[in-house]
């Protein structure tokens, strides 16, 4: 299931979005949440430019995921992301029903708040760790089939060489046909 994602910022999607898409996949998966939050990528300097910025938030009213990815590595992007889908299912769960403002401090003047911040670090952080070691695994085992690719059509390539090379001279030999080049494609 795609997530729907709004780029309101310089960022460019093109390798963004498919991963984030993975991502969001492994983690409704793991979490089993049945419905996709949208997703908001916004550009703000002030915010990249203050010492302890905002990364991203969940608006459960809306069920939209917003993410600040001014100077801040992609990796980084996607951390936040799972995080805020913890939140999203914690949503879905009714954890969000009955919760006051959630200002300044919320995840330390409230049990029930801290607690829904602990899950979101704890499996956000987990289920994005499971899926980069998931990606990077089938990223690998795809360039190894590839080079195997390569190295049995170059191994392929060399047989009939010497095949060739072997018929060539032996026909040579026996003075059947003379010299004759022969294509190694």
């Amino acid at each position: 299931m795609n997530c729907q994602i709004t780029n309101q910022s310089d960022l460019n999607m093109d390798d963004m979005a498919p991963l984030i898409d993975d991502l969001a996949s492994a983690i409704q998966e793991k979490v089993g949440f049945k419905s996709m939050p949208a997703i908001t990528m916004k550009d703000d300097q002030d915010n990249a430019d203050t010492l302890l910025g905002k990364t991203a938030y969940y608006d459960p009213k809306n069920k939209v995921i917003t993410v600040f990815v001014t100077d801040r590595h992609p990796k980084d992007i996607l951390r936040s992301i799972a995080h805020e889908f913890i939140h999203h299912g914690q949503n879905l769960r009714g954890e969000f029903d009955n919760v006051g403002a959630m200002g300044e401090g919320y995840a330390q003047n409230d049990e029930h708040l801290r607690n829904m911040e602990k899950e979101a670090y704890l499996l956000g952080n987990m289920c994005f760790r499971d899926w980069e070691d998931s990606y990077k695994k089938q990223m690998m085992e795809s360039i190894h089939r590839q080079n195997s690719f390569k190295r049995r059509n170059r191994t392929m390539k060399i047989h009939k060489w010497k095949n060739n090379e072997l018929n060539r001279l032996l026909m040579e030999k026996f003075n059947f046909g003379g010299k004759k080049e022969y294509d190694l494609e």
